[in-house]
Parts: structure tokens; C-alpha cells; sequence
């Protein structure tokens, strides 16, 4: 007689996983914790120094599972990114994800050379594989958070996410490369040829297939039209597929897959977005389904008890990464983009960790790097402490810089970030500073709008402000790049 054991017990296993997850995910956030936390937890629990004792080493499936989960949730984060928020968070954000992600990887190199006692170049290489921000955290972290952030914020920190991937992956690869190298004596000249060359081929690739891939699935979607697909599940597995070949077939040319994908999705997403909304709630599920599908097998793949000797250093690499190596880089890539220090402040504490790191983690274990286990370790503790430490207090961190904005139905909290007046933006300054009893700026022949657009130096949003005299000015309303309502608060 046929036995089905070998399909029930690991569907078992899988599903009961995956289910005890999702419930103790929905109990934990209520006092504050992440959902990945849950599921990296879940997933050590069940490995084989938990009760669960699940012996899983297979690194090649591991990585290949996190590949297509970090695909699918990038793929997600460019269909809902909307080309509009561009305009305050696009030049930022290619700067945090390009030299951000290389200040971090090199402040947390020289960390990991002097605590783990490492070589530098595979102390460069633990720097590469935790540089980079997680989109996976970012995306699901900042949703399930529970705060409106401004404009500004947000979109710096979703951009980049989704654009750091491919950074991160290029300086793990190159630093393998070095490793290796150096290693085997071979000539320093010929390792860097290979590894500008690589650069020019991840970027150069990724942004090629992703404008020209987003291009063509709008025009598919428009031509295809809604049909009867009233709830858009069909339509979302079209795009779901489709983002995966792209996927597949850039990193096979050589380019970078993540920004493919991510690219993929914004074009394709803000060219045909009426379409697109009604697949969202569908990849949602899928987006959800790869986190947890990827950070349970990752949190298998780590054996705690194997950790201990490594575990005090990677705290301090971890706190290193946090406290100076992000805070460092937000601050050097943002402060030409006048930014606030309280919104600096924001972003380098949410420098989130998540999946990444620890895919990136086993890239050196197949590449045969000698020593690689420990980078596995190391990337887990920064991920475990990111997500307990920093993903836990998000709603805290932009209430206490004052980066959150109230609902604008939430009267009497408007009244408190906004003031107790509102008023029109083509107000005429000397107007208002002659009936509140303000003094009157050098240029008063002017609107109050363009007066605070001037005094805020950078694309307003909402939430920007700018004291005149005792009073504080803020935008209430944006317009484009126009500011068409502002709140006044005295005192």
C-alpha cells in the first residue's frame, strides 16, 4: 500500500508552523512585538535546540526560498509606492541606499574586525551583509505600526528599502570575491576590474528590465482589461509570475533581480494603478505568506546553542550597526537635503533589519568561504536585536520626533501638532503678522505659503513648519508642490 507520510507529516509540520505563527503574531502585536519577530522565534523554537527538534541544514533551499520571498515582497512594496511621493524621497533615498549602505557596511566592518577579531576583508564582508535596511521590516513594521508618518519620512524610508537590496548584494559579492582572493593570492587589480564591473552590470541590468518589464505588464493589464475578474485574484498571480521571470531572468543576465522586481512594480503600478488596486488585497497575502514562509525556515536554519561563543560580539556589532554605523550614514547622506534633525533622528532609528542579512549570510556558506557559519550568527543576532528593539518601538519613535501626524478627523489632535487656526496659504504675511502681533520678515510682500515654502527650503509636506515670532507656521494642505492651507499655533 502507497504511504502518504511523506507528504502529510512535513505538510504537517509546515502548516502547523506557519498557523501557530500567525496566532501568536496577532496576541504579540497588541503589547507592541513584530509579526517576524514571531515567526524568526517560532522557526528557532521548532529547530533542533527547541522543543520542536527539526534538524534543518539544507542552506541551498534556504536560500532559494528567501531569493523568491524577498522578490515577492518587493514586487509588493513598488505596486502600492506611488510615483508622487518621488518628489521628496527619491534623491535621498538613492543616497541612503548607494553610499548609506556603504558608510554602514564600513563603520560595522571596523566593529566586526576589532570584536570578532576577523581579517578585514571578511570583516568588510560581515559589514556588506548587514548594511542594508530590509524591506520585508520596513514595509510590514511601518504598516502594521499604527502612525501616519509625513510624507517626507515615509517615502525615504520605503524607497529605500526597496532600493538597497541590490547595493547590499553587490558589496557581499565583491568582499566574497576579495575573500576569496586574497585567500588564493590572486592579483588585487583583477579582483576591483571584476568588481566595478559587477556594479555596472547590477544597476545598469536591474533598471533596464525593471522600467522596461513595468512598462510592458501595464500595457498587458490595460489591454486585458478587468474582464470577470471583479476581486483580482487571477490578475494578481499574472503579476505575481510575471514579477518572478523578471526576477529570474535578470539576476541570470547578471543584473540585480531586487531592483528589477522593485522597479517592475512601481511603473507598472502607477501606469495602470486603477487595475492594479484591486489585486493588492491578493498580494498582500502573498507578501505575507513569503515573510512567513522565509522567516520560519531562516529561524530553523540557526542553531542557538552554536551561538555562544559569538554571541557578546555580535551584540556589540549589532549596537555598533544602531547606535553609530546608521546614525552616521542617515545623517552624512541626509543633511544636504535639509532635512530635520528630528526626522534624521527618526530614520537612523528605524534602520531595520530583517531577512536580508541573513540570506546575505549564506551566500558566503555556498561560495565556500572559510569561517562563513559565523557570519550566520552574527546576522541573526543584528536581525534579532533590530526586531526587538527597534521594530518594537516605532509608534514611540515617531511620536517622540514628532514625525507622526494626527488623523486630520481626530479633531483635537490636529489641534495640538496644528494649532488652533487655519488658514488659507495666499494669505498675505504682513496681514497676518499685523492682526497676531507678529513681527514682520524682511521680504512681507509675499504670501504666507510662499513664505514658509521658502523658510521650510525643500519640497513641502505635510507636517513641515517654520516659527515666526512666538508663533509656529505648518502646512495643513500640500498641493503638488504648493502649499495651500497652513495651521497656526501661538504661544
Amino acid at each position: 500500500m502507497l504511504s502518504l507520510d511523506f507528504l502529510s507529516l512535513p505538510l504537517l509540520a509546515a502548516a502547523a508552523l506557519v498557523f501557530i505563527s500567525v496566532l501568536a503574531g496577532v496576541f504579540s502585536a497588541r503589547v507592541g512585538f513584530s509579526f517576524l519577530l514571531v515567526f524568526l522565534v517560532v522557526g528557532m523554537l521548532a529547530g533542533q535546540d527547541g522543543p520542536g527538534g527539526l534538524r534543518f541544514d539544507d542552506f541551498r533551499l534556504a536560500f532559494w526560498v528567501g531569493n523568491v520571498a524577498l522578490a515577492v515582497i518587493l514586487l509588493d512594496g513598488g505596486l502600492r509606492t506611488e510615483l508622487s511621493t518621488f518628489r521628496t524621497g527619491l534623491k535621498p533615498s538613492i543616497l541612503l541606499a548607494t553610499l548609506g549602505v556603504l558608510i554602514s557596511a564600513a563603520i560595522t566592518g571596523a566593529a566586526a574586525h576589532w570584536l570578532l577579531d576577523l581579517s578585514w576583508p571578511m570583516a568588510l564582508l560581515v559589514g556588506a551583509i548587514v548594511g542594508s535596511t530590509d524591506a520585508a521590516a520596513v514595509f510590514a513594521l511601518l504598516k502594521s505600526s499604527g502612525v501616519r508618518l509625513n510624507e517626507r519620512v515615509a517615502a525615504t524610508l520605503e524607497i529605500e528599502s526597496g532600493m538597497n537590496d541590490p547595493m547590499a548584494v553587490y558589496l557581499t559579492l565583491a568582499f566574497i570575491g576579495v575573500a576569496l582572493a586574497a585567500g588564493a593570492g590572486a592579483s588585487g587589480e583583477a579582483t576591483l576590474g571584476g568588481i566595478a564591473w559587477s556594479l555596472v552590470q547590477q544597476f545598469g541590468w536591474g533598471a533596464l528590465a525593471g522600467l522596461a518589464s513595468g512598462w510592458g505588464l501595464a500595457e498587458l493589464l490595460k489591454r486585458l482589461g478587468r474582464g470577470a475578474d471583479g476581486g483580482g485574484g487571477i490578475r494578481a498571480l499574472l503579476i505575481v509570475s510575471g514579477g518572478l521571470a523578471v526576477f529570474a531572468a535578470t539576476t541570470w543576465l547578471g543584473g540585480s533581480g531586487f531592483l528589477a522586481v522593485y522597479v517592475m512594480g512601481v511603473v507598472a503600478g502607477n501606469r495602470a494603478r486603477r487595475l492594479v488596486r484591486s489585486s493588492l488585497s491578493a498580494m498582500d497575502g502573498y507578501a505575507w505568506l513569503a515573510q512567513a514562509g522565509m522567516f520560519l525556515l531562516l529561524g530553523l536554519l540557526v542553531t542557538p546553542s552554536e551561538m555562544v561563543d559569538t554571541l557578546l560580539p555580535a551584540l556589540g556589532v549589532s549596537m555598533v550597526l544602531m547606535l553609530v554605523a546608521r546614525p552616521v550614514a542617515v545623517w552624512l547622506c541626509l543633511m544636504p537635503f535639509h532635512f530635520a534633525p528630528r526626522e534624521i533622528g527618526f530614520i537612523a532609528w528605524v534602520g531595520l533589519r530583517g531577512a536580508v542579512p541573513i540570506v546575505l549570510a549564506v551566500f558566503p556558506m555556498m561560495a565556500g568561504v572559510p569561517g562563513a557559519r559565523e557570519f550566520l550568527d552574527v546576522a541573526f543576532v543584528v536581525v534579532l536585536t533590530s526586531l526587538l528593539l527597534q521594530g518594537s518601538t516605532i509608534a514611540l519613535a515617531a511620536r517622540h520626533t514628532h514625525v507622526a501626524l494626527p488623523d486630520l478627523d481626530d479633531t483635537e489632535e490636529a489641534r495640538l501638532v496644528f494649532g488652533d487656526f487655519e488658514l488659507d496659504a495666499s494669505t498675505p504675511l504682513e496681514a497676518l503678522c499685523g492682526f497676531y502681533g507678529l513681527p514682520v520678515p524682511g521680504e512681507s510682500d509675499q504670501s504666507v505659503g510662499r513664505w514658509l515654502h521658502q523658510e521650510i527650503n525643500r519640497p513641502p509636506v505635510v507636517g513641515d513648519l517654520a516659527h515666526l515670532g512666538k508663533a509656529e507656521v505648518s502646512v495643513r494642505e500640500v498641493d503638488a508642490n504648493r502649499i495651500t492651507r497652513v495651521g497656526i499655533k501661538l504661544g
